[in-house]
């Protein structure tokens, strides 16, 4: 059984951190070594990029420098942990990458997205995921669950303090990057309770393990 390469996509307040525990439980159910992994992070180096990324205290960080940080943080967890798991056939549960960075930095910052790809080509090479989960949820749903989320958690990160007009950019470009590349995303309408959504989970994972369990 050869590795596959998960990626789990969605805006703020999509509901990614329950989904994820869900889906990574529904896979090992079915026996397979998993990876669970995240970006930006994923290595102590990428952590640290995160740290820099997220702080709300950087809120004069370019955007060319935000792209680029992410990619450097991708670069390290490809080599150190991505390709690795999936060259020794495991499977590998990803929470965000590329996708995000076309709908974040190409979307929501209005870089040219042809510069993203050029970055993914010069990291990635032909790495690309195998399967996109996309959590869909409409932008003024997701930001009254961070509203709320923020009532227990504290302060929003310098993501999460953008405007409506920004997550809406991101939620497109989510959604037309689905339509340009159907073979590699299922979209989830996270906009449903927890149950829907963990149904619909659940059928597509069920339908792609037992496609892929055996090639």
């Amino acid at each position: 059984m050869s590795g596959k390469f998960i990626t789990l996509e969605g805006g703020e307040g999509a509901g990614k951190s329950t989904a994820l525990a869900f889906i990574a439980q529904e896979i090992r159910n079915h026996g397979i070594e998993l990876i669970l992994t995240r970006e930006p992070g994923g290595t102590p180096l990428g952590e640290k990029l995160r740290e820099l990324l997220l702080d709300y205290k950087n809120d004069l960080m370019c955007d060319d420098t935000e792209l680029l940080l992410m990619f450097a943080a991708r670069a390290q967890h490809l080599a150190q942990v991505i390709e690795p798991a999936l060259q020794s056939d495991q499977w590998v549960l990803c929470d965000r990458f590329t996708d995000a960075t076309y709908a974040y930095q190409g979307g929501g910052r209005g870089i040219d997205l042809q510069r993203i790809a050029q970055l993914e080509q010069w990291v990635q090479g032909d790495r690309r995921p195998d399967l996109t989960l996309l959590l869909d949820v409409p932008v003024e749903i997701g930001l009254h669950r961070i509203t709320t989320r923020q009532e227990t958690q504290g302060q929003r990160d310098r993501f999460e303090r953008e405007r409506s007009s920004f997550f809406d950019k991101v939620r497109q470009t989510y959604l037309g990057r689905a339509r340009q590349y159907p073979q590699q995303y299922r979209i989830i309408d996270a906009s449903q309770s927890l149950d829907a959504v963990q149904q619909q989970l659940q059928q597509v994972l069920s339908a792609y393990i037992n496609q892929n369990t055996f090639t």
